[in-house]
């Protein structure tokens, strides 16, 4: 007879399984474990508290994925309020006719919601869940660059050819990231998610930056866009005011909800 596992057994093989597969269900689980689907379940929501995985009808996905990167449906569920103020305030900028970017964030996904009623719009999103919310409207022409892959994101990331757009007229471009701070800029974790958004912001004539309160004064891997090339920034009420005065004096417009 096979020996009951304690709890802590069971959440390392649980994390182990994952780790393997990429996903799990409470079916899988009942076998390997040999316990009740009411045990794993209450096993997962132990898991899903310490942030270490994201519960799915039936089973869980790894929260935490490649180099401590979040999942993306893990930051969909992170600051919503805020993404959905900062989202609708973004949207207001953008009008009937325009050619705007949208990036990978889960506040452009927001910011794409926003966006079904305009008319004659060309978006250029290098983020997949993004596209498909824009592919939601008649009136949005949906572009998306060539590119690999990166999964945890569900972002287009690297180099690509962009001849073709250079010759375009994107007026507008709206940009998430892990920090902005005065001296650095907005600024991002992925090396070549970096790099594909450095090639974006040089192409659009305004840089608009969404980033909650939480992301000020921080520093990520690598600069997106410099604090000169930014010209406004979406955020929310707790931003801090001090930082806030210094890039109203460098004439970067900012917008609180």
């Amino acid at each position: 007879m096979q020996r009951r596992l304690y709890r802590q057994e069971r959440l390392d093989l649980i994390l182990q399984e994952l780790q393997a597969m990429g996903s799990v269900s409470v079916t899988e689980l009942t076998e390997l474990l040999g316990v009740s689907a009411v045990t794993v379940r209450s096993d997962l929501d132990e898991l899903e508290r310490s942030g270490r995985v994201l519960r799915t009808h039936g089973g869980a996905i790894p929260a935490h994925t490649g180099e401590g990167a979040l999942s993306f449906a893990v930051r969909q569920r992170e600051n919503v309020q805020s993404k959905e103020r900062i989202a609708a305030a973004a949207a207001e900028l953008v009008t009937d006719g325009d050619s705007i970017v949208l990036d990978a964030s889960t506040t452009a996904w927001h910011m794409a919601r926003y966006l079904y009623s305009k008319r004659d719009l060309t978006v250029l999103t290098t983020g997949l869940y993004v596209a498909l919310e824009l592919l939601r409207s008649p009136g949005i022409s949906v572009m998306v660059p060539g590119g690999p892959i990166w999964r945890e994101a569900a972002s287009i990331v690297g180099t690509w050819d962009s001849s073709i757009l250079e010759k375009g007229n994107l007026q507008k471009g709206f940009f998430g990231g892990r920090g902005l701070t005065l001296e650095e800029g907005l600024t991002d974790a992925n090396p070549e998610e970096v790099a594909l958004k450095r090639k974006l912001v040089s192409l659009v004539r305004q840089v608009n930056v969404l980033v909650d309160g939480s992301k000020f004064g921080k520093v990520a891997f690598a600069s997106c866009a410099l604090p000169q090339e930014i010209h406004c920034i979406i955020t929310d009420e707790h931003a801090p005011a001090e930082m806030i005065k210094e890039l109203q004096t460098q004439d970067v417009k900012v917008i609180q909800v």
